[in-house]
């Protein structure tokens, strides 16, 4: 039985998350516990379910409620989790969801989902295989989509695990998550301090017996295909900012500073791009 909820508006508070709430104020909702991040689509929110992510609430098109309520439960009870409950579903005409901004990309279903508590960067990378482990930096990396797409390669090309600094787009943003197909829900990832990673990151990583390959274009850089980056035993690939690159502090204390070889003419990529090339070649496809 669920716990369905038909609405003939969206004034209510409990559409707060859906409709009056930006990004920032879901990420506060509930301080000081973690707070929330919109789930869009079935695809997304099932994934979340799958990752052991809990809703708060839904919000399901009308003409879909059956065919979404199907899957997710077929999705909960495939992966033993728990049911919907007593969650609120709340239910509504197409007419009164195409209200929401972007409604039409989002296939007939959202959810309020609650965030959960991220790991400290040094007992995170405890969590990581012994073998081999390849893992990914994220540098100030504010675009939501490049976030987003990174995850999906990280995914998809055996990168174990991601570590995202403060003042990047946040992987659970909307368009992070919609972009990486939901991937973010299936990627290990944690959080660091912007002020502790740019202080202190790369000392943390060495304590922690990772040496570091910084993505720049500098004179004294080598190819991803060197073979002396596939014989490190724990590497971690640090991306930079859109524009401006990787902190010149970060790419000195790195062990390897790394390069895509490209034609001349062309010196960089989008850093959705290059981290897809990256991933390729450094990550772990070769080593499973």
């Amino acid at each position: 039985m669920h716990n369905l909820i038909y609405l003939t508006d969206l004034a209510g508070s409990d559409m707060d998350p859906y409709v009056r709430l930006n990004e920032t104020q879901l990420f506060h909702s509930l301080e000081p516990n973690p707070g929330l991040f919109i789930a869009e689509s079935p695809k997304v929110i099932e994934r979340a379910l799958r990752a052991g992510y809990h809703p708060a609430s839904l919000l399901v098109e009308k003409k879909n409620l059956s065919r979404d309520l199907a899957d997710l439960d077929h999705e909960m009870a495939a992966n033993q989790t728990k049911g919907l409950g007593n969650t609120p579903i709340y239910v509504a005409n197409g007419e009164l969801l195409r209200q929401l901004k972007g409604y039409n990309l989002l296939r007939g279903a959202l959810a309020a989902m609650y965030r959960v508590q991220r790991l400290s960067v040094v007992d995170f990378l405890k969590t990581m295989p012994v073998d081999h482990p390849r893992i990914a930096v994220l540098e100030n990396v504010v675009n939501p989509t490049n976030v987003g797409a990174i995850f999906r390669s990280a995914a998809a090309l055996s990168i174990d695990g991601v570590i995202v600094t403060s003042d990047s787009a946040d992987p659970l943003y909307r368009r992070s998550t919609r972009v990486s197909m939901g991937t973010v829900f299936e990627v290990p990832w944690t959080y660091v301090d912007a002020k502790v990673w740019a202080a202190e990151g790369i000392k943390l990583l060495h304590q922690c017996g990772y040496q570091t390959a910084a993505m720049a274009l500098r004179h004294n850089t080598i190819d991803i295909d060197d073979p002396q980056l596939d014989k490190t035993e724990k590497l971690a690939i640090i991306l930079g900012s859109e524009g401006p690159g990787l902190r010149a502090q970060t790419i000195e204390q790195s062990d390897f500073t790394i390069k895509i070889p490209m034609t001349a003419g062309v010196d960089s990529l989008n850093v959705a791009a290059a981290s897809a090339l990256a991933f390729w070649e450094l990550g772990n496809r070769k080593h499973h």
